[in-house]
């Protein structure tokens, strides 16, 4: 996939319950030469602050139980400088639009994002025909499940 291949700098969403699995994706790329970003969500704002991660054992619990760096291992990282998001999600349909946990964090973020692609990670279960969409969702540029990519752009 060129896209990942020619990004150096990625944001990785940290899995939690049902979600794809992506720990051992990220612990992988850290040892290479791709700069790993993580987000941090703001409750009280509902936005992400995104932070580079540079080791495992820097993760801690954050808010919604979602791993997240430790406060003083918190290294800002503007959306400007990434280059891919991969993005969670409930369900997906082929033209790219996804359901949430419905808080709109990576709606905002995804909308703010100038130039990453955005790939989102999904069971083929997870694909629907058509997922209603409001006039804040963003859609992701390509879907990545275990049969098949899905590119929209």
């Amino acid at each position: 996939m060129n896209d990942f291949n020619q990004a150096s700098t990625i944001l990785f969403y940290v899995s939690y319950n049902n979600e794809v699995y992506t720990h051992e994706m990220i612990k992988e790329l850290l040892t290479g030469n791709k700069e790993i970003v993580v987000p941090i969500a703001n409750k009280k704002n509902r936005s992400l602050t995104l932070s580079k991660l540079d080791n495992w054992d820097d993760l801690t619990i954050g808010a919604y139980n979602i791993l997240e760096p430790k406060k003083d291992r918190i290294n800002e990282v503007n959306l400007d400088c990434i280059d891919l998001i991969i993005v969670p999600g409930v369900g997906f349909d082929e033209n790219g639009n996804r359901i949430g946990h419905g808080k709109g964090y990576y709606d905002k973020l995804l909308k703010n994002s100038k130039q990453a692609t955005s790939i989102g990670l999904s069971f083929e279960c997870q694909i629907f025909e058509n997922i209603p969409t409001g006039k804040y969702d963003i859609p992701v540029n390509i879907i990545v499940t275990e049969k098949r990519v899905i590119k929209n752009y």
